[in-house]
């Protein structure tokens, strides 16, 4: 509780003054003296039974009342509050757009005993597990791209169109132009102040029909920041394919990543290159990400004021109103 005029609280030193102010001019005052006779059951017999009375035992509670009528009037002219604080927070969400490669080649096992694309699958998923607020899209591409999940909040439907995706679902090729020109055009109508591309490739563009580079300034021109992840330890990797007689068998595929192009586009928007070479390089660019692009926040602080003068005027009032009404009629005195 506060009080929005504490000054007036100064003054409650009149009480004290009056109280002692009154009780001095009690002694002072000259009692008049009336002789009369000492009748044994008389006069001064009914004056003695008179005060005795409860009426006149009584009698100084209305002192007591006036009093407390004073007290509580400084205390309401002092505006007692009661303050009630509450925080109102406006979220300004990120619309983000994972652009994830399902070619041919993230069938490659270089990831710790898992192919590429599981592992991209298993990060990306993370990395939803740490965003709200946002909406959040996902573009899969090989030699085509294809908008698999337009931008939403519901991340559980997100993630469940996440699990469904398997290599062979497009044409094989890497169409990183295609795929980022079909990110842009979901993003372009967006009125989110950040939009971003988060691309993962490992490969290089040898299909579609747009350049990266006219992708990326396709993108900047509509303010869309890229992070580009160049996917696959260098020198090649072993890629299972089926073997009717033998099962499951491996060759040698070196594939190349075009890491120059994937520093182009991100230098056009403004954005960041990286290179994960295991799933623990991976995880952290996801991380590092997540730590740039963060949902802004904004608290705002509303401070409400509950006025209390009316728990004291209101009591106040009530005693002052028993008080004069007491003093007419039960409690009256005859000067």
């Amino acid at each position: 509780m506060q009080l929005a005029f504490p000054l007036f609280l100064s003054l409650l030193i009149v009480v004290p003054l009056l109280i002692f102010a009154l009780r001095g001019l009690r002694e002072q005052t000259i009692v008049p003296v009336i002789r009369f006779s000492d009748f044994k059951h008389g006069f001064a017999a009914g004056i003695r039974q008179m005060q005795d009375t409860f009426s006149v035992k009584v009698l100084p509670i209305l002192r007591v009342m006036r009093f407390v009528v004073l007290v509580l009037l400084i205390i309401s002219l002092a505006r007692p509050q009661l303050s009630q604080s509450r925080e109102h927070k406006f979220t300004e969400g990120i619309d983000i757009l994972l652009v994830l490669d399902i070619s041919e080649s993230m069938r490659a096992e270089d990831f710790e005993g898992s192919n590429r694309i599981q592992t991209a699958k298993l990060v990306v998923n993370d990395f939803l597990t740490h965003r709200q607020n946002d909406r959040i899209g996902l573009v899969v591409f090989a030699g085509e791209s294809f908008t698999l999940c337009p931008l939403t909040s519901d991340y559980s439907v997100l993630v469940e169109l996440l699990r469904d995706v398997e290599i062979g679902q497009l044409e094989d090729g890497t169409a990183i132009g295609d795929a980022l020109a079909t990110a842009t055009h979901r993003l372009r109508a967006s009125k989110s102040k950040t939009k971003i591309v988060i691309l993962l490739t490992d490969g290089e563009n040898n299909a579609g029909s747009i350049e990266p580079g006219a992708a990326a300034s396709f993108a900047q021109s509509f303010e869309i920041k890229v992070y580009t992840i160049g996917m696959g330890k260098e020198g090649g990797a072993r890629i299972p394919y089926a073997d009717t007689t033998f099962g499951k068998r491996y060759r040698e595929v070196l594939t190349y990543l075009d890491e120059d192009t994937l520093k182009q586009i991100a230098n056009i928007t403004e954005g960041r290159y990286f290179r994960a070479t295991d799933t623990q390089s991976l995880k952290q660019i996801y991380a590092e990400i997540d730590r740039f692009e963060k949902t802004k926040f904004e608290t705002i602080n509303v401070v409400a004021h509950k006025e209390l003068a009316a728990y004291f005027l209101i009591p106040a009032v009530l005693l002052l109103g028993t008080e004069i009404l007491l003093s007419n009629t039960v409690l009256r005195k005859i000067p």
